[in-house]
């Protein structure tokens, strides 16, 4: 613990003390919104605090939305649209749309995909990692160690 609070004390020695201030009224509101913005209709959006959404909110192509389970029907009509409209473009020759439309089906694909392995109740998938099993010929932590300090 002492060279935890050590490293933690030299590293705010190096940091300019006005980080370390109470935020404004303003800075704490604008901070609490940044989690209500988060919340959209299929999940919550990942991203960091402060920074702008890069998809212009096309979240079902966005790497960072946590989709809820709940919202797997919603996700399935989206798919079964991207797929009429994807047919539409090709048989319009709309080439460029058909890209776009892919990029979308096949992002929508990968969260049904994803919300397939997800608990549905919306839990974290807890997953058993099982006990570590030491044999005779293996080292084990904090014992038997080779090298300076252990046997030799």
């Amino acid at each position: 613990m002492r060279t935890y609070r050590g490293f933690l004390d030299r590293r705010r020695a190096d940091r300019p003390q006005d980080e370390y201030r109470e935020p404004t009224e303003q800075e704490w509101h604008d901070f609490q919104q940044h989690f209500e913005l988060r919340k959209v209709s299929r999940g919550t959006c990942g991203r960091p605090y402060g920074t702008p959404c890069k998809h212009e909110h096309a979240c079902i192509r966005c790497p960072v939305l946590q989709m809820d389970p709940r919202q797997r029907p919603r996700l399935i009509e989206i798919i079964q649209n991207l797929r009429e409209r994807i047919t539409e473009a090709r048989a319009n020759g709309w080439l460029g749309e058909v890209e776009g439309l892919q990029v979308s089906f096949d992002a929508a694909m990968a969260k049904l995909n994803s919300l397939k392995r997800a608990p549905a109740d919306g839990r974290p998938q807890l997953v058993d990692l099982g006990i570590p099993v030491f044999t005779d010929d293996a080292p084990r932590p904090g014992r038997d160690r080779e090298g300076p300090g252990g046997p030799g």
